[in-house]
């Protein structure tokens, strides 16, 4: 326990010195790897994820039929845990997305998916929920042997969120109309709410299944036929979503999923002249606002005010130190703000949480799994040197975690400045970035001084400060006591370069449906 004493020691100082700073670094490293599990163990939970990663397809969904890549060639499925290949799936180009996209366009103009009842398609959307419930254990062991997320994330979120993101929509399905508008004169005036077409649809890597269920449930319950592309790092859930959709009967080019890599295939679906509309994570990066929705982010930026006013208590208790999971989330409390009554606490307690993470194999009893692949894992690590040539204080972690895989130490600074690029840029691994604030208006304006407005929280007990901030804060959520909250009924987007549209709930609906006035004449009308 002598780390935690040392972190105590420095945060009842209100400077601090580079001496005990470095003591306390030393200390928590230590206390952090004592007791770490392995990072890839051969467990039997591993395995059965193997056994059902080997059992999908390495070819590609188009029009009801699994089929190999124009090219022929494939891509390598990386376990983060090892580094090494668990899978090989076709690579899909221009080539493939073209047939995708016919085939889109064929059920769309000619088959049944659009013309059955709203009903009907609400039915097929709860039985493809019905069995993902079915099939959740091995959903979780794909999506955890896909991006190394601790396999309790992947059981307790990832998977129920996605199953009743489906459910929320099938639920929708009958309930998309338009609305009779009074007019000038003897007529009938109304509005139909349509499908837009052939969408074509661009997931992430750090939520893979739940973000092809916030994609697809509105996109088909409005009516619409999808070219999906999943990320090239993570494709084994689409794949099997893709099986399950067919097997609860769900017709023939309604779902066709093309995996491949960001700028060919990515590329080809975001360009494609016979698309409709593209919706992917990053919106507003390319193809137009007029193609383009994106509930997610550019860059998507988060911040978390810590707020303590004279009239609250001197310390808010379960500081944020969002470290959550791996870091790998579009809203992560990257940045902190906490007021200076209570800023050496937050930033003894922070450390101390963070030393008390486990880091190790996803598989396991751990907090966090390893980065998705060496890319983000290189990003991540040049984000950490930069805030320590920048001069923020590295309180914990900084390093490579173990000596294969991608994991990287729970990382905290302190004393970050707000021009510093840890502080400034989506990190989007498990580094937290804490700054210390004076007064609301100070703290708005730093707050607001960023290109992006994913996401934000809010912890206080003092109500006229939970309101002001509420109101003033350019994100397009915000939190009150409470993180990373994701119900399927509220809409979740940005502000400024985090976003065009909004996921979830009735607002995503309008990202999928357009809108057709009509007007008919009214002989004698016994009113209007």
């Amino acid at each position: 326990m002598a780390a935690l004493a040392a972190v105590r020691s420095f945060g009842a100082s209100s400077q601090g010195n580079k001496g005990l700073l470095a003591v306390l670094s030393s200390a928590v490293r230590n206390l952090a790897s004592a007791a770490q599990p392995a990072y890839a163990a051969d467990t039997k939970e591993y395995q059965d994820a193997l056994m059902h990663a080997k059992r999908l397809p390495a070819k590609l969904f188009i029009d009801g039929k699994w089929q190999d890549a124009v090219s022929g060639r494939t891509i390598s499925v990386v376990d983060p845990r090892t580094e090494e290949t668990v899978i090989e799936v076709a690579e899909g180009d221009a080539a493939d997305v073209d047939k995708a996209v016919k085939a889109a366009r064929k059920a769309f103009d000619f088959g049944p998916w659009p013309r059955m009842t709203a009903k009907e398609r609400g039915r097929l959307l709860y039985k493809l929920a019905d069995a993902m419930e079915a099939a959740s254990e091995e959903l979780a062991m794909l999506e955890t042997l896909d991006n190394g997320k601790p396999i309790f994330y992947s059981r307790a979120a990832d998977v129920p969120l996605s199953i009743d993101h489906f459910r929320y929509y099938a639920g929708w399905a009958d309930k998309i109309h338009g609305k009779t508008i009074p007019v000038d004169g003897p007529y009938l005036a109304y509005t139909l709410h349509e499908p837009i077409g052939v969408v074509g649809q661009i997931i992430p890597w750090n939520f893979p299944l739940l973000m092809a269920a916030w994609k697809l449930g509105p996109a088909l319950a409005a009516g619409n036929t999808v070219v999906l592309k999943p990320a090239e790092q993570t494709p084994m859930t689409a794949l099997r979503l893709a099986q399950l959709a067919q097997e609860v009967g769900i017709p023939d080019g309604v779902i066709n999923i093309v995996t491949g890599l960001g700028p060919t295939a990515g590329g080809a679906v975001a360009t494609h002249r016979g698309i409709d509309k593209v919706s992917w994570p990053r919106g507003g990066a390319r193809g137009g606002a007029d193609r383009v929705s994106g509930g997610g982010s550019r860059a998507a930026h988060s911040v978390v005010l810590t707020a303590s006013l004279p009239s609250l208590p001197p310390f808010c208790n379960n500081p944020h130190t969002d470290l959550h999971t791996d870091g790998q989330c579009c809203a992560a409390g990257s940045r902190v703000f906490v007021h200076e009554a209570v800023y050496d606490a937050f930033v003894t307690k922070s450390a101390e949480a963070a030393a008390k993470r486990k880091v190790g194999d996803p598989f396991g009893n751990v907090d966090q799994g390893p980065q998705v692949d060496s890319e983000q894992f290189a990003k991540v690590m040049s984000y950490i040197d930069s805030g320590k040539r920048d001069g923020a204080k590295l309180l914990v972690g900084g390093k490579r975690a173990g000596s294969r895989g991608y994991y990287i130490e729970p990382t905290v600074f302190a004393d970050v400045g707000d021009h510093m690029r840890i502080a400034r840029e989506e990190i989007f691994g498990p580094v937290q970035s804490i700054m210390k604030w004076k007064t609301l208006d100070e703290v708005i304006a730093r707050a607001n001084d960023t290109n992006y407005g994913l996401a934000a929280g809010v912890f206080s007990t003092n109500i006229n400060a939970v309101n002001t901030l509420t109101r003033a804060l350019r994100s397009g959520t915000v939190w009150v006591n409470c993180y990373n909250l994701y119900d399927g009924a509220v809409p979740f987007g940005g502000y400024k370069e985090s976003g065009i549209g909004r996921e979830k709930g009735e607002y995503a609906l309008s990202n999928y449906t357009q809108v057709k006035a009509v007007y008919m004449p009214l002989e004698k009308p016994a009113w209007r």
